[in-house]
């Protein structure tokens, strides 16, 4: 019997009536920054929210989104309990509020303490996470492919996460011999996670595994550099850079960086390609 196929439109807000009743935040995640990597779904949300509300970079970078009528809501980095309260405070309210996010919401950003917000204060308000490219996908595609593999992402920011458990991470992580994409690695005042997490990695990988850093990832100032994790310190990394650190089957190919899925061995390619 052949199987029905159902084509589902998303409808991220309800209509103005059930509006009143429940309201609704829409978790927003706009991608890296560049305006044709924001998903259709993403600006559909934007375009309907009666109130845009984020961080004022995020903001400035779906500016072109947001019309006069529409409230915006700017705040300043480290207020993000404060600016999910008041979202979540809106959409109780029954306004239609897009809460707008970098890179992925449920990735290092606002869709979990949007989640345990609600759940604190018994909100009843319908929650939607529009999904986004994360800084990782984004970094992994100017890179070439060096996620094809298993791989793991570990912040480095201990601000919220004591750092004897991210080193704790790192080392399974690096003993596992996943691919690595680490967040975070560097700040004005933190400076030493990185040499840290430099010297665990190479304690299970060889000096000359490839590491690519991205900064500013679809960004007018976007830069890219491949090196090897043993070099990779000599490179310029700050807090919008993101590091990605192979695996021991990683390569290097015409300034990109390729980790195999194994079709290699599975499928004799290297034998075909001798032949």
């Amino acid at each position: 019997m052949p199987q029905r196929i159902i084509h589902r439109t998303p409808q991220p807000f309800m209509n103005a009536a059930e509006s009143i009743k429940t309201g609704l935040l829409a978790v927003v995640g706009i991608g890296p920054g560049a305006a044709d990597l924001i998903t259709p779904r993403a600006q559909l949300a934007i375009e309907q929210a009666e109130i845009v509300a984020g961080y004022r970079t995020y903001l400035e970078l779906i500016a072109h989104l947001v019309r006069p009528e529409q409230d915006v809501l700017s705040s300043a980095m480290m207020q993000e309990i404060d600016r999910c309260r008041r979202a979540l405070a809106l959409a109780e309210e029954g306004k239609r509020v897009a809460l707008i996010c970098g890179g992925d919401p449920g990735i290092y950003a606002m869709a979990g303490l949007v989640y345990e917000l609600a759940r604190e204060t018994g909100s009843t308000c319908r929650i939607e996470i529009i999904p986004g490219i994360a800084a990782l996908n984004a970094c992994a595609a100017v890179l070439g492919a060096p996620l094809m593999h298993d791989f793991a992402a570990v912040s480095l920011s201990d601000l919220m996460t004591p750092w004897p458990l991210i080193e704790k991470r790192l080392h399974a992580v690096a003993a596992a011999d996943f691919v690595t994409v680490i967040y975070n690695p560097k700040s004005g005042r933190r400076s030493s996670q990185i040499v840290r997490a430099q010297e665990i990695m190479l304690e299970h990988r060889a000096p000359e595994t490839p590491a690519g850093i991205v900064t500013g990832a679809g960004r007018p100032h976007e830069s890219v550099r491949l090196t090897t994790l043993a070099k990779m310190l000599d490179e310029e990394i700050g807090m919008q850079s993101t590091v990605i650190i192979g695996n021991s089957a990683t390569f290097a190919f015409q300034g990109k960086m390729v980790t195999p899925r194994g079709y290699a061995a599975k499928y004799g390619l290297a034998d075909a390609a001798r032949s």
